[in-house]
């Protein structure tokens, strides 16, 4: 079983936060694609990396998180490509941590 994490930008590059209704389209469709969704939105995480050029940028995060049996590699590669473009960023963090149910 894995436990796959999405974190999902609260604000785009310009500082602009966006609207409620971007998360909420992810909610539904990870609801819609896994039977359920659990969702870290009231205290957002703080995101920091280092660039190439040596600054850091920091990001406000929600994280949301599904259960799956299979982990779909490809199909998680092709959803994270696409809310990349939806969020505007240049890559979307999705990974996946092998979880045993007790």
């Amino acid at each position: 079983m894995y436990l796959v994490q999405l974190l999902l930008p609260l604000y785009d590059n310009d500082g602009k936060a966006f609207d409620k209704s971007m998360l909420d389209r992810v909610r539904n469709e990870l609801t819609g694609r896994h039977g359920g969704v659990t969702a870290y939105r009231r205290s957002p995480a703080e995101g920091l990396w280092q660039e190439d050029d040596g600054q850091v940028t920091r990001d406000d995060v929600v994280i949301y998180e599904v259960m799956t049996e299979e982990l779909d590699r490809a199909g998680w590669k092709l959803y994270a490509h696409e809310l990349a473009a939806r969020f505007r960023q240049q890559e979307m963090m999705i990974r996946a941590i092998s979880v045993e149910r007790l």
